[in-house]
């Protein structure tokens, strides 16, 4: 397969990514005004240990596959890649069957270990029990559907892929919206029974996403098969081989996975009972959380989302200078995602601190702005955290030291472990948000040190290029607070409109100033401009040494 075959599938597979994750994030609005902040906690109940599970019933079965049955598709066997997807379709079946099992009767006990058993107010046992166990059944489906993508990306073939991934979330987003609209709001029904079919949306979306992986198949086994009989090369791999070689692939992808997943898992079982020992109500607890791991949480992807699809891309260019030995490419290729990270991250972060209310009150409504927006403004900051963690793990596995960013990941959650409840104790809600963040700062710089060390990467002149970022950013954050505080004096927030006119003229004015400082200087062109031309002309202001071009 040729470059450039290669690069369009790997864009087409980002651009999917990218709108499906976009998708993911932007529902939450709407979903959020019809169930409210108790609501989404209910739901983050159900969809975190959901999650978990999943990651472990697929071990990062995707990526592995599809490396698997490539490897061996270059070698002329297409024999193995067959045998590993028909023996992959009966364990997958077997994984997602014990993994549905697992979570349908573990339900009860996850839900007592969350919420308050003896309270009368806020979400009940029985409506987590439900919630849980109705997400549950998307287990039986999404492992095998994973299996098949992996094994059409094996033949470097992303359209299966990045059609069901967008088909799959929008079926599962309609579903979830038009459910509990009608539930609530039309036929008058209870919030617990709203949000677990909600959940159950997952399913929906998973059967939607594979009646578009059977057209595909249908469609392309001819071909397949024709493939697999021309071959002449069969190396008669053992299946127990054939999985140790799959599960050496699958497990540092898997874990690295995980890692959002696990700090709310972590945060399921420890912030209910650290509000409660603070002297919360059941009620209130659930708003705290429900802003925490869900409106909060969403919002602050926004910014995660567009930095890390924009970085990743990037990638297969570095894993290729790796094995080649090509070490000034490397190096130009690890400055400019790092660059990417920040550029986006570090002024987005800042403003949403600036702006939380005013983000809040437009996308939330005022009604639990008191809780939200302060959840918002401790939460932004984590963004740059993600995002750098997430570009770090792939930048590890692409230069073949994946164990570094399990390694990582292992030494930020059990930070989180030990101190989420304490911090919660001693700093209430916002404990929870500081003990993601240093876990995720200490995963951060194990991954920093392990390319540094491995990419014989220098980060002097990344430095350099972080400080004038920060520069300008604090130019924007003036423009910001200025604006902010001007239209703010003439349109008090007191409602949903004045708060949508105070954040979209803040956040033009910022991103002006933000982008004049940066295109001027030529910053925007150095960064940006492989991707956008019109940045790449030069700026009269500052002309650096270009290490980073």
């Amino acid at each position: 397969m040729s470059d450039k075959q290669l690069i369009r599938g790997t864009m087409i597979l980002t651009a999917s990514i990218f709108i499906s994750k976009m998708l993911g994030l932007i529902y939450i609005f709407p979903f959020k005004a019809i169930v409210g902040l108790d609501g989404l906690a209910l739901y983050q109940y159900g969809y975190t240990p959901y999650t978990v599970l999943l990651s472990l019933s697929t071990l990062g079965i995707p990526l592995a596959v599809s490396k698997f049955v490539s490897k061996y598709n270059a070698l002329g066997d297409y024999h193995t890649g067959q045998r590993l997807f028909r023996s992959g379709l009966v364990v997958m079946s077997i994984t997602g069957f014990i993994a549905f099992i697992s979570l349908f009767f573990l339900a009860d006990p996850i839900a007592r270990q969350v919420l308050d058993t003896s309270s009368l107010e806020g979400n009940t046992i029985e409506d987590a029990v439900f919630t849980i166990r109705m997400v549950s059944v998307a287990l039986l489906i999404v492992p095998i559907m994973s299996l098949i993508r992996g094994y059409f990306q094996g033949f470097q073939s992303m359209g299966p892929t990045a059609v069901s991934q967008v088909i799959e979330q929008i079926i599962r987003i309609i579903f979830i919206l038009v459910l509990t609209f009608l539930i609530i709001e039309v036929w008058q029904g209870e919030l617990g029974t709203a949000v677990g079919f909600a959940t159950f949306g997952a399913f929906v979306g998973a059967l939607g996403g594979m009646g578009v992986l059977l057209y595909y198949w249908v469609k392309r086994k001819g071909h397949i098969a024709q493939q697999v009989e021309a071959s002449t090369v069969d190396h008669q791999i053992p299946l127990s081989k054939m999985y140790k070689e799959l599960i050496t692939y699958a497990l540092p992808i898997s874990l690295v996975g995980l890692s959002i997943p696990l700090y709310q898992t972590v945060d399921l079982f420890s912030f209910n009972n650290a509000m409660r020992s603070i002297g919360y109500d059941q009620d209130i607890i659930d708003m705290f959380f429900g802003a925490f791991q869900q409106a909060a949480h969403k919002v602050i992807l926004i910014p995660v989302s567009v930095a890390t699809a924009m970085s990743l891309t990037i990638l297969p260019t570095i894993t290729n200078a790796f094995i080649n030995r090509d070490e000034e490419r490397l190096q130009r290729q690890i400055t400019q995602t790092y660059q990417i990270i920040l550029f986006l991250c570090v002024p987005a972060s800042l403003g949403l601190v600036l702006l939380s209310d005013s983000t809040y009150a437009t996308l939330f409504g005022l009604s639990d702005m008191d809780i939200g927006a302060p959840m918002l403004k401790y939460y932004a900051p984590v963004a740059i955290l993600f995002s750098i963690f997430a570009v770090t793990a792939s930048l590890l596995q692409g230069i073949n030291r994946q164990k570094f960013a399990v390694i990582a990941l292992v030494a930020g959650i059990t930070f989180k472990v030990i101190f989420n409840y304490p911090f919660i104790v001693w700093f209430d809600a916002w404990g929870a948000v500081l003990a993601t963040g240093i876990g995720y700062s200490i995963a951060v710089c194990v991954n920093i040190w392990a390319i540094g060390k491995y990419a014989d990467f220098n980060y002097t002149f990344l430095l350099k290029r972080l400080l004038l970022i920060c520069i300008y950013a604090i130019f924007m954050a003036i423009v910001v607070v200025l604006v902010r505080t001007g239209v703010g004096s003439i349109l008090p927030l007191e409602n949903r409109l004045n708060a949508t006119i105070i954040l979209f003229s803040s956040v033009m004015s910022g991103l002006g100033i933000y982008m004049y400082l940066s295109v001027r200087s030529g910053l925007a062109g150095k960064i940006l401009g492989h991707r956008f031309s019109f940045l790449s002309k030069r700026g009269k202001g500052v002309r650096e040494k270009e290490q980073g071009k």
